[in-house]
């Protein structure tokens, strides 16, 4: 996300009225932006607030992660975990594994949260769980093909949260001139707004979060 959507002194007094990073999140959050590329990617505090604040109010059982990152969003994630509760996250750069592996630790979630390191597309159908919240936060043009392969894998009354679906703006732009990350969440979006098999709303939040819950198979 290389445009802020909203006007930053904005952005800055939601951050302000939001509950603060715990220790572990800001040390993470700094750790990212110092040495890992594409820091922008981190959730951050607001959205991750917001995924805490999502969790919470599902208290899920089984979690499933689409895009790890650094962990942050999963650390966020696991907070509203029921006890006994596992979340899969799913990362295909192997090279961000020591940093997640340590902040998940420091966090006390050792427990909580497997950690999948290679292609959701080969992993997912591994997995024999039932869902209750899943976050798509990775590679833009495959988010529909994330969608179906989840799917039947989410209780009915479950939720499917998916970052990034107003794509820095460009979602607004003429089909032609948007870039194939672009037209990958528009096609996403259409495709979510056409399922009669759910009810969602797109939240502004950063750089858009699509918030889905499934009402049938």
């Amino acid at each position: 996300m290389s445009r802020q959507l909203i006007p930053a002194d904005l952005e800055e007094y939601a951050v302000d009225y939001t509950t603060a990073e715990s220790s572990v999140l800001a040390a993470l959050n700094r750790e990212t932006n110092m040495k890992v590329p594409q820091a922008v990617m981190l959730s951050g505090h607001l959205q991750g607030a917001f995924l805490a604040m999502v969790s919470h109010m599902v208290q899920p059982k089984r979690i499933l992660e689409i895009g790890t990152y650094t962990g942050y969003s999963a650390i966020c994630l696991a907070q509203g975990l029921q006890p006994g509760g596992i979340l899969h996250t799913i990362e295909i750069d192997e090279e961000l594994y020591d940093i997640t592996h340590k902040y998940i630790t420091q966090a006390g979630l050792s427990g909580k949260v497997i950690h999948h390191i290679g292609n959701a597309p080969d992993i997912i159908p591994t997995l024999n769980e039932t869902f209750d919240l899943v976050f798509i936060d990775a590679d833009k043009p495959n988010y529909e093909y994330y969608f179906h392969l989840v799917f039947n894998k989410l209780r009915i009354g479950g939720y499917i949260l998916a970052d990034n679906v107003l794509y820095e703006g460009d979602v607004l732009l003429p089909i032609e001139k948007q870039s194939k990350n672009a037209r990958g969440i528009s096609s996403f979006n259409k495709m979510i707004k056409e399922d009669s098999r759910i009810e969602h709303v797109l939240l502004p939040i950063r750089d858009g979060l699509m918030l889905v819950r499934k009402i049938q198979d």
